[in-house]
């Protein structure tokens, strides 16, 4: 089973473009009778969204987890490598908490590594001709704390989880730079596809 996530909108953010595309992913899934996701559309907030991350692998031990957030101003979907131990914001969550330069897990790594075969799903995007590259690093924001809880949360259960992220852009014509949604979909899909058919460990 694959764990899916996306996130609300926030701040000024009118729409979402990893809550649709999560949303529709999910709908294709019913539709489709699939019974290998789980999805889930978080709140945009530090504790909230990191609490049910915590509960939704507890709960249903996953095989892999994809989680996605927007990156506006992206010229396309980007393979996140590494998640940082630090919330370090101006831009408050929705539940209007700034955090600025703490530690997610005091006890924790300073970093993880994608658990994601980052490689293999960038040449599928390619492949399809979907705009994708990779990234250092998921920022400092509500993606990477929600990213770093994950990766922290499958090491401390000692199970296999695949865990990792990925940024997408805004959705075209809300984002100068954004890419038409349905491309993005397609994107996720395709990566998830890549999960799917992935042998145990990383090649990121």
């Amino acid at each position: 089973m694959i764990l899916v996530t996306g996130f609300n909108p926030f701040a000024d953010l009118e729409v979402n473009s990893s809550q649709l595309i999560v949303e529709s992913i999910a709908a294709r899934s019913r539709e489709n009778g699939r019974t290998d996701l789980v999805t889930e559309i978080l709140p945009t907030e530090y504790r909230r969204a990191g609490a049910r991350v915590r509960e939704l692998i507890r709960e249903h031990r996953p095989a892999a987890i994809l989680a996605v957030g927007i990156a506006m101003g992206s010229l396309g979907i980007r393979l996140e490598r590494v998640a940082l131990n630090l919330d370090e914001s101006d831009t408050p969550d929705n539940a209007g908490e700034i955090i600025g330069g703490q530690l997610i897990e005091p006890s924790g790594p300073a970093a993880y590594w994608s658990g994601l075969p980052l490689m293999r799903m960038l040449e599928a995007l390619r492949r399809l001709g979907i705009p994708a590259g990779y990234s250092s690093h998921a920022g400092t924001f509500l993606c990477n704390h929600v990213f770093y809880i994950g990766r922290h949360e499958v090491e401390q259960l000692g199970i296999p989880t695949r865990c990792g992220f990925i940024h997408v852009p805004g959705i075209a014509g809300a984002d100068e730079s954004g890419l038409p949604l349905g491309m993005m979909i397609e994107g996720i899909e395709c990566c998830l596809d890549v999960l799917r058919n992935a042998d145990a460990g990383s090649d990121a």
